[in-house]
């Protein structure tokens, strides 16, 4: 059984920075596509980085680029998010998300080509 859980989450001032962490269990993959998202107050959950785990190509929502960085560790299959200058736009619940079919092409930032998530880390930046 496929198990995602993340951690690292907080509250932390404008120009701060935070690291998540998501610990992944329950498959024998070695090529696949892992995400983050997220889903900002009233609005729909939304792609903010991607990494074909295997590969190692990346992808990345623009609002992000140059502040955030997705990394993983396949041999013990953590996946974590450096978050720097982080704004308050940036508030959010933040999700692990992790797809078999593959690398992520052009799907890591789509939420919907996720079927497995964890249950999701609070971020919250104040200015």
């Amino acid at each position: 059984q496929v198990q995602l859980v993340e951690s690292g989450g907080g509250s932390v001032q404008a120009g701060g920075s935070l690291r998540l962490s998501c610990a992944a269990s329950g498959f024998k993959y070695t090529n696949y596509c892992m995400g983050w998202l997220r889903r900002l107050p009233g609005k729909e959950r939304e792609g903010v980085a991607a990494i074909s785990v295997g590969g190692g190509n990346t992808d990345y929502v623009d609002s992000v680029k140059g502040r955030f960085t997705i990394s993983q560790d396949n041999a013990k299959k953590m996946l974590y998010l450096q978050m720097n200058s982080l704004k308050p736009e940036d508030t959010a619940m933040y999700y692990c998300a992790a797809h078999f079919r593959g690398n992520c092409g052009r799907d890591g930032l789509r939420a919907s080509a996720y079927p497995y998530w964890g249950p999701g880390t609070q971020v919250t930046v104040s200015s």
